[in-house]
């Protein structure tokens, strides 16, 4: 009976671990943002990704366990139900302690010193992510797609609803994850993705003028405005005359009547093979009585003078 239970005894340690248990890590850690994490160097490179810092003893937990490359993890916020997904930069916290990038711990809704659960996952490799900007600054950039292109390389893994946040000449930009293919969390690490954009937060498309070609063309095929709008005519001016006379030299433009054809309006009353010119010239007005100065004036009728006086032989 002892040797039985012996038997049964050893057989319970000697039997295997399911394989889900042993590769799963799992664990809790105080959140803390970069900026506090000690130290002579300068970490902001951290704010500019998606990964976490992490104590040295998550390594060697995580060694010994069967964990599959790379190195995703879900982080869940217990108190706001509130979760998201990351990748790990280093592991050179403080134990019992992670750093996070300011945007996770908002989207997290955490607190300097929160409680947050840490879980490895696999995730599916992305194909398509659509992203919003939060901001109409983001247009500013002259080429969106591949701004994001190199943001997102220190991006380990995207989740449908976070507000990411990137880094470009010296200014933060923030885009939300729309949608994500094939799943609500993916794995963006050396994958082909098809990326779009949403039009950004509080964009508003620049109104276009308005065009009315009907009250115009109304107007227009008024024949009473004609007269109103006489626009340019040729010749109206007045001449100088190289006798020195007056005469036909006053300004005096003919009347535009409704027959006569605006420029620029078509002639509805053409008919194919017949040529019409348009003339605005006036009908010489008929010769009734002419002035006494003028009728006087006959060429060459002045007196001459002669070098010979007559009556002189030569």
């Amino acid at each position: 009976l002892f040797s039985h239970q012996n038997e049964l005894f050893f057989n319970m340690f000697d039997h295997p671990m399911p394989r889900a248990f042993q590769n799963r890590f799992s664990t809790q850690y105080r959140c803390y943002s970069v900026s506090m994490l000690a130290g002579p160097n300068d970490r902001s490179d951290v704010e500019k990704g998606g990964k976490i810092i992490m104590p040295p003893s998550a390594l060697d937990q995580l060694s010994r366990l069967n964990i599959t490359y790379p190195m995703l993890f879900k982080l869940t916020n217990k108190n706001s139900d509130r979760m998201t997904h990351c990748g790990v930069l280093e592991f050179v916290a403080d134990e019992g302690i992670c750093y996070l990038p300011h945007w996770m711990m908002q989207n997290l809704l955490l607190e300097e010193g929160g409680l947050v659960q840490v879980e490895s996952v696999n995730l599916m490799v992305a194909t398509y992510s659509k992203f919003q900007p939060q901001s109409p600054d983001f247009l500013d950039i002259t080429n969106p797609k591949a701004v994001l292109e190199n943001a997102l390389r220190n991006f380990a893994c995207l989740t449908t609803g976070d507000v990411i946040a990137i880094n470009y000449n010296e200014k933060i930009y923030e885009l939300r994850v729309m949608e994500t293919k094939p799943d609500k969390a993916v794995s963006i690490i050396e994958c082909d993705m098809n990326v779009d954009f949403d039009a950004p937060l509080g964009y508003k498309e620049p109104e276009r003028p308005t065009q009315h070609h009907e009250e115009p063309a109304e107007e227009e095929s008024d024949p009473s405005n004609y007269e109103m709008d006489i626009g340019f005519r040729a010749f109206t001016g007045s001449g100088n005359r190289l006798d020195g006379k007056k005469k036909g030299i006053e300004p005096s433009p003919a009347p535009i009547g409704p027959s006569d054809i605006k420029r620029g309006i078509p002639n509805y009353d053409f008919k194919i093979g017949k040529i019409t010119f348009i003339r605005n010239s006036r009908p010489q007005p008929r010769k009734t009585e002419e002035d006494d100065s003028v009728s006087s004036f006959i060429a060459f009728s002045g007196e001459g003078q002669s070098l010979r006086k007559k009556g002189r032989k030569p």
